[in-house]
């Protein structure tokens, strides 16, 4: 069981990146997932989260600019990241269940938004 996210790197701000978080071992479909950030020594932030039905949340911070997506065929979810800010820095992690409240993560993918 487990979660593997990649994608990540180095982007000048107002640029994009996708991120993408393969899930193995679980029946993926059936599960919210959740993306969530961890900025340099702050804590975990929720990002948003999709429910097996496609329906999508998100925070404020990112609304408007980021869009999860999910393809249950190929057990994999996703975050497109528009319009990106220096504060989007962080660490994005999956985790299996809503509001980024779960025991399972992956172990990051970095986002580093400078110009």
């Amino acid at each position: 069981v487990q979660l593997v996210e990649s994608g990540g790197g180095l982007v000048q701000p107002g640029g994009s990146l996708r991120l993408s978080c393969v899930a193995s071992g679980f029946m993926f479909g059936s599960y919210y997932m959740s993306w969530v950030r961890q900025a340099p020594g702050k804590g975990l932030e929720w990002v948003s989260h999709i429910n097996s039905g496609g329906s999508a949340n998100y925070a404020d911070s990112v609304k408007g600019r980021f869009t999860i997506s999910r393809d249950n065929a190929k057990n994999t979810l996703y975050l497109q990241m528009n319009r990106l800010k220096p504060e989007d820095t962080a660490l994005y992690y999956c985790v299996r269940g809503p509001r980024g409240i779960g025991p399972l993560r992956g172990q990051g993918t970095q986002v580093t938004v400078s110009s």
